[in-house]
């Protein structure tokens, strides 16, 4: 008797247990019935470089009914195992219970993505999806890529062993680059000042890419050279590593290029370097060859300048640069200089710049604004095009008598200058520098191969 009454208490528990997870809890509507609404079809990530979290996306999940819904859990079809991590209306555990979302209302969902390094030089793609109680689920995708990384190893110091700091305030975390085993068939990630050092030289081919971190920097110090050997269909790329939304385009996510001073030698052919703070640093020439040839390159939206050059001696040749929030080219503390086939924008879009697009100085401000001298040897500009919406010149010199001066524009449209008319490109808003039928630059300015 006793052994049947057991039995009938199990029974009755376990009924009411059944009755209690199937029934819709009053007031709501059956969970198995609401269908959700989202601001996305599939919530994806475009490059991602495994180790390093995404930036976190967020999808809104809309009840457009007209009764609220209890979706007794929210997760991910890959479970601890996936690659992807969420956060429900601000619940962060793996599987959020209890979601209510009431009728006309929404919550919103946030999605990150971590891929785990393989043996794959080509991206791939790593997918999973949010699973919803009532049946519906949201896929998720992120294409990943593995890289080789540049991190920080050591930092310098004075003697007193005090830190100097950067242009950004940061000291000097740096790595040393292993130019000799440099890899070209996986993208690098660049975090702190990446260094080429004293008698290396890095060769980067067709096809090589530098992701750069906040502030990051490659830094081509005394005695060593930078040659860069891109082809037009597939040139050197310096960019930041993030890509997505407004970041695609979004100037200062980076530092710079640095050519010390006593660098040498250094060539770049067929490059894009976009979206730093500045785009190459070009500093004293020491020896007899020019500290930089450039050529078939673009460079944009920089939030400083494009190229700023010290004392420098750079041939330019078929050169596109815009997008640049002080200056496209400022050649300041002189230098000698040779453009030729270039065209220098001088658009912004994020407000008003306090400079021309070109500058050219034969002095520099030291500190106390003490003005020092140095004579700009040459600034030649040959069939190039500078012009923007500066108000009446995009062209700026400054020259002291104390040192020399020569700056000449041969067969140039410059805005305020000799040859001051519109060279009619095609949207330069939308970074558009072809030139239209009938421009009166037809033949001159960068010259584009693809």
């Amino acid at each position: 008797m006793k052994k049947k009454v057991l039995l009938a208490a199990v029974v009755s528990v376990l009924l009411l247990q059944f009755s209690f997870y199937s029934c819709t809890p009053e007031g709501y509507a059956d969970e198995n019935e609401a269908v959700l609404a989202f601001s996305a079809d599939t919530v994806s990530f475009d490059t991602v470089f495994t180790t390093v979290a995404t930036p976190t996306k967020m999808v809104v999940v809309y009840n457009r009914t007209s009764r609220d819904v209890l979706l007794s859990q929210v997760t991910l079809e890959g479970g601890r195992a996936s690659r992807f991590r969420i956060n429900v209306d601000g619940d962060t555990s793996m599987v959020a219970r209890n979601i209510e979302i009431m009728a006309g209302d929404s919550i919103f969902i946030f999605v990150q993505a971590n891929i785990n390094p393989n043996d794959q030089t080509s991206p791939f793609v790593v997918e999973d999806a949010i699973a919803f109680s009532n049946g519906q689920r949201l896929p998720l995708s992120a294409w990943g890529r593995n890289a080789v990384y540049h991190l920080p190893t050591d930092t310098l110091h004075y003697a007193d062993g005090t830190y100097p700091l950067d242009a950004y305030g940061n000291p000097y975390a740096y790595s040393v680059i292993d130019c000799a085993n440099w890899r070209h068939d996986m993208p690098h990630v660049i975090i702190g000042y990446a260094v080429v050092d004293s008698r290396n030289t890095l060769n980067l081919t067709a096809g090589d890419e530098l992701y750069f971190y906040n502030d990051a920097v490659l830094w081509v110090y005394d005695s060593a050279t930078l040659d860069v050997r891109g082809t037009a269909e597939q040139p050197v790329l310096f960019t930041s590593v993030r890509k997505d939304g407004w970041y695609s385009f979004l100037p200062g996510q980076w530092g710079q290029i640095w050519l010390s001073a006593g660098s040498k030698d250094n060539v770049i052919d067929h490059a894009v370097i976009e979206k730093g703070c500045f785009g190459l640093v070009v500093d004293t020439n020491v020896g007899p060859n020019p500290t930089l040839m450039v050529s078939n390159t673009e460079l944009r939206h920089m939030s400083y300048t494009g190229i700023q050059a010290q004392g420098a001696r750079i041939v330019g040749n078929n050169l596109l640069v815009y997008q640049c929030g002080t200056a496209a080219l400022w050649l300041r503390a002189g230098g000698d200089y040779s453009f030729t086939s270039s065209t220098f924008g001088g658009y912004w879009r994020y407000g008003g710049r306090q400079n021309p697009t070109v500058v050219l100085q034969n002095c520099y401000v030291a500190v106390g604004n003490v003005i020092i001298p140095r004579d700009l040897v040459r600034a030649d500009f040959t069939d190039c095009i500078i012009w923007g919406t500066y108000p009446d010149t995009e062209l700026l010199e400054q020259q002291v008598d104390e040192a020399a001066y020569s700056s000449r524009f041969i067969h140039s449209i410059v805005k305020g200058g000799e040859w001051d008319v519109d060279p009619l490109f095609v949207d330069p808003d939308e970074n558009d520098y072809h030139l239209q039928d009938g421009s009166p630059a037809a033949g001159i300015g960068y010259q584009f191969e693809n």
